[in-house]
């Protein structure tokens, strides 16, 4: 499962003219991301323009006031009141110029016309943003307004898929916006569910990933492996574990995966970065690329005969129901969190016991 890559469309230079011209044969084309990204930078555009076309009314009843009372007075402090709402007024116009150039997506189309390029070159379809892709590994599934952006899928051989995935948690104020990048690969075999937690990515409050595992599901490996990552898997498939993650599979996950945390749930092998892909670097596709060619190719010939003996039948092609998911722990920052508050809700009424 060797492949052969050409990364020139996102090396390559590439013209204004040529931009614009792809931006023109896609909105022709009648593709759906085209014309999606036209109306919605139009929306946000004409949003822009009505904020700015406010802050010029009330900017120039200001200014206006600001030089009735300077002809009025000739006091300088009165035409202090007309330069800086002026300068305040320029800022202003410029920052509305740039939204609305970013809205319009004359950011983005040089880099969805690489990928593009790219895609076309390698077999694979472009996509700048599509719905929840409904994976069961631990990035998906989580909050709401769930996205894939600047997508790219194999249309040919294995499936892959690569790209950043979106997601919001909270409401209003509190609300955060998360971003994964992420590579699916398709595997032959259902495997029991195991996580490669990498130590490289963690906080002080222990894994980066929005899932947790209860310790006892952590698995020690040979050599230096647990300094790169912590194996989980479920209670009483140690076994299993050990016959996936061989010495040549645990040394081709140092050399070429250790940044990223892995996920083998079902028939699919998860790659997830905790900071978002950049989607025109070719550094970071070849590496994603070597990753496949290498940790993958390993997976896949590893796991190709495997059974779960609970099931017993190479042709069932799945796992027991006490294989098939890890059970989930209680996140380290909960708990300290936890702790703060009842600290915080205790400590007035231990202060008030010793009045």
């Amino acid at each position: 499962m060797t492949h052969t890559i050409d990364y020139s469309a996102l090396t390559d230079p590439v013209s204004k003219q040529e931009v614009a011209t792809f931006k023109a044969e896609t909105r022709a084309s009648g593709a759906t991301w085209g014309s999606g990204a036209l109306v919605q930078g139009l929306a946000i555009g004409c949003a822009a323009l009505v904020i700015a076309a406010v802050a010029i009314v009330l900017v120039g009843t200001f200014v206006s006031v600001s030089v009735n009372a300077f002809a009025a007075s000739g006091s300088p402090t009165s035409l202090v009141g007309v330069v800086f709402p002026l300068l305040f007024l320029a800022g202003l116009v410029a920052l509305s110029v740039a939204g609305i150039r970013s809205a319009l997506g004359m950011g983005n189309w040089e880099k969805w016309m690489r990928l593009s390029r790219f895609a076309a070159a390698n077999q694979l379809v472009f996509s700048p943003s599509d719905p929840d892709p409904q994976y069961p590994g631990a990035i998906f599934g989580q909050g709401r307004s769930r996205k894939t952006l600047d997508h790219l899928r194999s249309v040919t051989d294995r499936f892959l898929d690569i790209g950043n995935y979106q997601y919001v948690t909270g409401s209003g104020k509190n609300s955060t916006t998360h971003n994964w990048g992420f590579m699916a690969l398709h595997l032959d075999r259902r495997l029991p569910h195991m996580v490669l937690d990498s130590t490289a990515n963690n906080s002080w409050f222990g894994t980066n990933l929005p899932s947790t595992f209860t310790k006892d599901q952590a698995l020690s490996l040979e050599g230096d492996f647990d300094r790169y990552f912590t194996l989980y898997c479920p209670k009483e498939y140690e076994r299993d574990a050990l016959y996936v993650f061989t010495t040549d599979l645990m040394a081709l996950l140092v050399d070429e995966a250790a940044p990223f945390d892995v996920e083998i749930v079902d028939d699919w092998m998860f790659v997830y970065s905790s900071k978002r892909f950049d989607p025109t670097s070719a550094a970071l596709y070849q590496r994603l690329f070597r990753i496949i060619d290498t940790v993958g190719a390993k997976t896949l010939s590893q796991t190709d005969r495997y059974v779960d003996e609970r099931v017993g039948t190479f042709a069932a092609n799945t796992v027991a129901p006490q294989g098939q998911r890890l059970k989930k722990g209680v996140p380290v920052a909960a708990i300290v969190a936890g702790l703060v508050f009842g600290a915080i809700w205790l400590l007035p009424q231990i202060m008030d016991a010793f009045d």
